[in-house]
């Protein structure tokens, strides 16, 4: 039985390697910056079907044929701006993390700062008003005290 257990447990530990070192060689580029830049747009660029995951750590389909994609662009010689461009164009701007400054997405870009700007003036604004007032008497028991002390 252990034998047979040991066994499964090799075989599964040998599929899973051999797993790993295809999806490696899978998108391998002759030149090293190439290679740089498939990781980073891989990286930069969203897949469409998971929540707020990239394409290089997702494993969906649409994620792998998205690699594919950049693979073949990079191979072709396209630039990152290039690159980005035809993933915006065919998936919308969804696809690309760092999304543009335009009439549908500027409260992207304001709404943090709005929010910091209502929140300090707030503040500003309450401590104004607990400011602390020291009338004549309050004044007069603090000397006492201060005299008695020394």
């Amino acid at each position: 039985m252990r034998v047979i257990l040991s066994a499964i447990i090799f075989m599964l530990s040998i599929g899973f390697n051999v797993q790993l070192l295809a999806t490696q060689d899978k998108f391998q580029l002759d030149e090293p910056q190439k290679t740089t830049l498939f990781l980073e747009l891989t990286k930069e660029l969203r897949c469409p079907k998971c929540q707020n995951q990239n394409i290089a750590d997702s494993d969906a389909m649409i994620a792998v044929d998205l690699k594919r994609k950049v693979h073949e662009l990079v191979k072709k010689d396209y630039s990152k701006q290039q690159v980005i461009d035809f993933m915006k164009q065919r998936y919308g701007d969804f696809v690309y993390y760092k999304p543009p400054v335009n009439p549908m997405t500027i409260w992207l870009w304001l709404l943090p700062i709005l929010f910091v700007i209502a929140a300090l003036v707030s503040i500003a604004m309450s401590r104004k008003r607990q400011s602390p007032e020291i009338n004549d008497e309050q004044l007069a028991k603090a000397e006492a005290i201060l005299e008695h002390e020394e």
